[in-house]
């Protein structure tokens, strides 16, 4: 979930304006991290898992072209996106629309675009806003791409599993070369960003309190179990792991079950989302299902913020 003004536009819109901001060079054979999918989860504040199916959608549409090319760093050639004419012109048309809108800041109404600093991305311009259209000095949330600044809920659980991974390599003091080659493995998955990665680490190593490495692996299968599903991606990243801690299938199976049995998402957040569901199944909420649900979330405890990000993963899902 992605809160501030970012989190009342949709996974779609998101991924356009990035896109919009990063342009896939043509005829070249190298290509930035940015327009991976790692690359694109980390900027839009979608977990890897939720990327495929949106960006499947916008190439059905014919506003995305991909293409294999070398990353710089990757051992291998990546998959990356960029934007059709078609879907430039309407990832170009949405940021000029958003752009255009009126924010406070420091008592007075004042257009986003004034506020840009040359180069900045539309992602991070817009991360300083929040859900009432206040401009703060600090972002409201960050990427995991960023080094620094708070991640959002969906991040923030990465950042969990990669404190715990290092807190087990740290356990004898030094991490090995294998242990590095996970860590690896892991953090580019998430397209993390190296300094946020050392911040982790050194956060890891000054607490030492190394958890099993069934716990870590059980957390790894209920993040990548958060939607009921593990994409092809997870599993050979998982399988990695597996192996590199040594578990047998029936371990992988047991630890597997024991992921779905704790999910991650609570049950009142669960409540609300089904609700949610029925209330979009025609499409429209109306002003008694919108009083409803207002009544719903004050009873559960779900932020506006959360509502938001719900409502938009929702629609997405629904086109």
């Amino acid at each position: 979930m992605v809160d501030g003004y970012l989190g009342s536009l949709t996974t779609e819109e998101r991924m356009l304006l990035h896109l919009c901001d990063n342009n896939l060079p043509e005829g070249e054979w190298e290509a930035p991290a940015a327009l991976t999918q790692a690359g694109i989860s980390a900027a839009v504040h979608v977990q890897r898992k939720h990327v495929p199916r949106t960006l499947k959608r916008l190439e059905l549409r014919g506003d995305l072209t991909n293409s294999k090319r070398h990353v710089p760093g990757a051992k291998q050639r990546r998959q990356v996106y960029g934007l059709t004419s078609i879907g430039r012109v309407k990832a170009s048309a949405l940021r000029e629309k958003i752009l255009s809108q009126k924010v406070h800041c420091n008592g007075q109404q004042v257009t986003l675009s004034d506020l840009r600093k040359g180069g900045q991305a539309s992602l991070d311009l817009l991360s300083f806003v929040d859900e009432g259209m206040n401009f703060h000095e600090n972002p409201v949330v960050s990427p995991v791409s960023n080094p620094e600044g708070v991640a959002s809920l969906d991040a923030q659980a990465g950042e969990h599993l990669i404190r715990r991974l290092f807190a087990r390599a740290w356990e004898d003091g030094k991490i090995t070369r294998d242990e590095q080659y996970l860590l690896s493995e892991v953090v580019d998955f998430l397209g993390m960003h190296p300094e946020r990665v050392r911040r982790l680490s050194d956060e890891a190593r000054r607490e030492q309190k190394a958890p099993p490495p069934e716990e870590i692996y059980r957390d790894m299968l209920r993040q990548a179990m958060i939607d009921g599903e593990l994409i092809d991606d997870e599993i050979a990243l998982l399988e990695t792991v597996r192996i590199a801690y040594g578990f047998d299938r029936l371990t992988h199976d047991k630890l597997l079950n024991d992921a779905k049995q704790s999910p991650i998402v609570s049950q009142k957040y669960t409540t609300y989302r089904s609700t949610l569901l029925t209330a979009l199944d025609d499409g429209v909420i109306t002003q008694d299902e919108g009083a409803m649900l207002a009544t719903l979330r004050e009873t559960l405890g779900i932020s506006e913020s959360q509502h938001a990000s719900l409502l938009a993963e929702l629609r997405d899902n629904i086109k």
